[in-house]
């Protein structure tokens, strides 16, 4: 139900104010109180994550930014700041993943200036971004900036070169030398292509690349008519799977390091020969080649691997198999090899052998996918559990299992496929007997995957009823598929339906937990608390788990977050008491005292909210014992008992502060900080007396002499006739023109 409009209008104006402010801690609640109006309000939510922002606590802001993308996606502003987010946690590779998606947003909008401006804000962040280093080539070449353009091609031939990619880094030089046929470094590139020395750093112009870019007109985002790359996200797979494309890496490599030797050497004219009769897929005339090079005690895995192929489609299985498992340590040929040696295994009728080389395959491809090396370790345990399951299986289920996904890694969207069917596989290893592949092999299957893409793409065309009606097709025939459930979670987040959605998220969870599977659960909360951080009983759910785990540091911030979203829940009590919960685990954990003033500080402000001023002031010498020098404490401090009525401990505790900023020597913040207290207090005599003090001693005797004249004043009305004399002469000393203002005053005091 749509909320309350005034209550969400009052509540950004609040959020704006404090915003406006700096006081974001009040912005972060006024933006709260917004979002829980209008929890599909893109706005308040682009609000509310950049107060988290402000107010440093990353995660929360991440989480906030990635639900305002979801609920508008076509604006660029929360996948920037979250790309921002994502940098300043020191997450590079995922940052710069999503400055590519911000440049894709741009590139729809028609905005190329931006565009690029992400696209190299990525590129600085991470290496490897092959493909955006291409982008932004023929981006610079069409908005007719040669030199930056030439300057990417040439960052491409260097990559290539390194990587052992002649061909490809060739015909990045050879497009640079069309954009410029003289330029020079362009010419040195070639050269040092053609005669197999390496491309010198410097012919790269760094300086290039803080060029400011020129605004293009008319630009549309096409096909690149540049075919270089191997990985780029719209290659051409090689349809063979891994063993195909890991051919192209052996000749390419192979190539590379003939070309490098003396042709005199024994063997490497034979090598030539048979990149020559292979490149013409001569099988027979390269295994000859190939042979005779080996022949020649010619030892590379490149080599073997070439020769371990053409054995294998030669059928014969033992000569391969001895050439290919002297690649499997080759980082860019382990993949086909195991591929190879799963085919070899299956014909010589020792499936258990095949399933594991070929669980190995998935394993290398679907790692060598991965952003992140966390990605990496979770994929990782994943294959763990699958490879330790197939001790367990009979021969039977091998073999069908070896059927699938032999039949998976061919095509030319098996990479797809790898990705989308392990997606299955960590869901269906979960289920009844993880350790048996007789409650796996079931789910992976095309029925299920073909199922799931059709979910997909009707979610993704906005077809929320058939996608629900094809969700429940299917859990006729699969009703205990946990990822189906899920997806019918996601299909009434996009109907708005968000509190069903949560209780699906709920049950799934819960589900994993039956299952034990408490890591997945954990996911699983975690990903619905992206989409309602304000859910209390989800923050609650992740707490026991993450209990259960051991995982502390996570149940500290848990705790947090709990506690926040009760505060802009306005459940203040029992927001404080999870602070408090807080606060107890951190000290059991020895969480660094910086986490505990963070804690400490969000209870003072529930205790002042509540004017519970005692236990503020609590609270604040907690925070003061453990960093003396935080000013936030202090300057709460002065004014709790200012509001108590007890100026002299006000006084005491603002020289405490004024001391700290001494030690600094910030002068100036000594200064301003009186000047704040004068004016929220102007009859404290002592602050006014400190005040003339500071400025007298930075010699602005003006303001010294105005603050003694209002001194004076308040000493004579509360009847100090001797102070306000001391007074009155100390003005004198300062300006001695105003004698005669105090000539008659003088007289009445001195007399």
């Amino acid at each position: 139900m749509p909320g309350n409009r005034p209550i969400y209008e009052q509540a950004m104006s609040m959020g704006h104010s404090a915003a406006w402010d700096h006081q974001w801690d009040k912005a972060i609640a006024a933006y709260g109180r917004a979002v829980q109006e209008f929890p599909d309000d893109a706005a308040a939510h682009n609000s509310l994550g950049l107060a988290l922002l402000q107010a440093r606590r990353l995660e929360d802001a991440l989480k906030v930014y990635t639900r305002a993308h979801q609920l508008a996606p076509e604006d660029p502003i929360p996948l920037e700041k979250s790309a921002d987010v994502l940098e300043r946690l020191g997450r590079m590779k995922e940052a710069a993943q999503q400055y590519i998606n911000v440049a894709e947003v741009y590139l729809a909008q028609r905005d190329l200036e931006k565009a690029i401006a992400n696209w190299e804000r990525a590129t600085h962040l991470t290496s490897g971004l092959a493909n955006i280093h291409q982008r932004l080539a023929m981006a610079y070449e069409r908005t007719g900036q040669k030199s930056k353009s030439i300057n990417q091609y040439l960052r491409l031939a260097f990559d290539f070169q390194s990587a052992g990619r002649i061909d490809i880094a060739t015909q990045a030089v050879e497009r640079a030398l069309r954009i410029d046929p003289k330029n020079s470094s362009a010419m040195n590139t070639l050269q040092a292509l053609k005669t197999g020395a390496p491309i010198s750093p410097d012919l790269i112009d760094e300086s290039e690349v803080e060029e400011e870019p020129k605004r293009s007109r008319g630009f549309e985002a096409g096909q690149n008519d540049l075919e270089l790359l191997d990985d780029r996200d719209d290659a051409e797979t090689n349809p063979w799977g891994p063993i195909g494309e890991a051919v192209e890496n052996a000749m390419a490599a192979l190539a590379g390091y003939v070309f490098d030797a003396d042709m005199s050497e024994p063997g490497v004219l034979h090598a030539v020969q048979g990149i020559e009769y292979h490149r013409q897929d001569l099988a027979a005339e390269a295994l000859g080649a190939y042979e005779r090079a080996a022949a020649a005690r010619m030892d590379h895995p490149a080599l073997h691997f070439n020769l371990g192929v053409l054995l294998l489609g030669m059928e014969r299985w033992k000569e391969a198999a001895r050439h290919l498992e002297l690649t499997t340590d080759d980082p860019d040929l382990a993949a086909g090899a195991m591929h190879g040696l799963s085919q070899i295994y299956n014909a010589l009728g020792n499936p258990r052998a095949a399933a594991f080389h070929l669980v190995q395959a998935l394993r290398l491809v679907d790692i060598g996918m991965t952003v992140s090396d966390e990605e990496a370790e979770q994929l990782g345990d994943i294959y763990d559990k699958l490879t330790a399951s197939i001790d367990q299986a009979d021969e039977q289920q091998l073999r069908n299992m070896n059927n699938r996904f032999l039949e998976l890694l061919t095509g030319p969207e098996w990479k797809q496929r790898v990705t989308k069917t392990r997606r299955q596989l960590e869901e269906a290893i979960t289920l009844q007997d993880p350790e048996s592949l007789i409650s796996i092999v079931p789910y992976i299957n095309d029925s299920i995957t073909e199922g799931l893409n059709l979910i997909d793409a009707y979610m993704r065309n906005g077809l929320y009823n058939l996608a629900m009606d094809q969700a429940h097709y299917m859990l006729e025939s699969a009703p205990d598929y946990l990822p189906l459930h899920w997806r019918i979670g996601q299909i009434m987040l996009e109907r708005d339906n968000i509190q069903a959605a949560i209780n699906k998220y709920n049950l799934v969870a819960k589900t994993y937990l039956v299952r034990g599977d408490n890591e997945r659960a954990t996911e699983i909360l975690q990903e619905a608390l992206k989409v309602a951080p304000m859910d209390t009983s989800l923050h609650q759910s992740l707490i026991e788990v993450l209990q259960d785990l051991g995982q502390w540091d996570q149940v500290l911030n848990q705790y947090i977050d709990l506690a926040d979203a009760y505060y802009q829940l306005a459940d203040t009590d029992a927001a404080r008491a999870t602070y408090q919960s807080a606060i107890q685990l951190a000290q059991r954990i020895d969480t660094p005292k910086e986490q505990i003033v963070h804690i400490l500080h969000r209870m003072g402000d529930i205790d002042i909210s509540r004017l519970d001023l005692r236990g503020a002031m609590r609270t604040y010498e907690q925070i003061r014992k453990l960093d003396a020098e935080d000013e936030q404490a202090r300057r709460a401090l002065v004014d709790l008992h200012y509001r108590l009525n007890d100026p002299i401990s006000a006084i005491h505790e603002l020289d405490g502060l004024l001391r700290v900023y001494a030690k600094q020597h910030r002068a100036n913040r000594i200064i301003q900080v009186l000047e704040e207290e004068v004016t929220r207090y102007p009859g404290d005599m002592a602050l006014r007396s400190r005040l003339a003090a500071v400025y007298r001693q930075t010699d602005n005797i003006n303001k010294a002499v105005d603050q003694l004249d209002s001194l004076a004043e308040l000493q004579l009305e509360a009847g100090l006739h001797g102070d306000a004399l001391v007074t009155i002469r100390r003005i004198i000393s300062m300006n001695p023109d105003r004698v005669e203002d105090y000539r008659r005053l003088l007289q009445q005091l001195s007399g």
